[in-house]
């Protein structure tokens, strides 16, 4: 499989966690307008899947990062999230764009560490 179809399908699979995640009213009305899911993953998931080394993160991403409300997000990361998404580049990608994430904060099974 070419590289592009590989990244296309993982698209398609975040959509459906991402989705499945949030028709959880409960949840989707906890975060409602704060966590701008399909653009963090159009314009974010390259600098926070799984495989590959820490990448700074474009202009276009940071955008939409600087207008989530984190802590909120955090609240949706499920194990299926976890199992396709690093939350160490998730942490890295928002503290790189500007964004204050609170040591301690629990991302999934993730916690945030203090900074370096």
């Amino acid at each position: 499989m070419r590289k592009t179809n590989v990244h296309f399908v993982i698209m398609a699979m975040l959509v459906m966690v991402g989705t499945q995640v949030l028709s959880d009213k409960k949840v989707s009305a906890q975060c409602e307008g704060k966590v701008p899911l399909p653009q963090l993953i159009s314009k974010c998931y390259k600098f926070v899947e799984k495989p590959g080394p820490k990448v700074p993160p474009s202009q276009g991403c940071c955008q939409v990062v600087k207008k989530a409300d984190i802590p909120c997000a955090c609240k949706l990361v499920t194990s299926e999230i976890e199992k396709i998404v690093s939350m160490e580049k998730v942490v890295y990608v928002a503290r790189t764009c500007g964004v204050e994430v609170k040591p301690g904060l629990k991302c999934g099974s993730y916690t945030v560490p203090p900074l370096a």
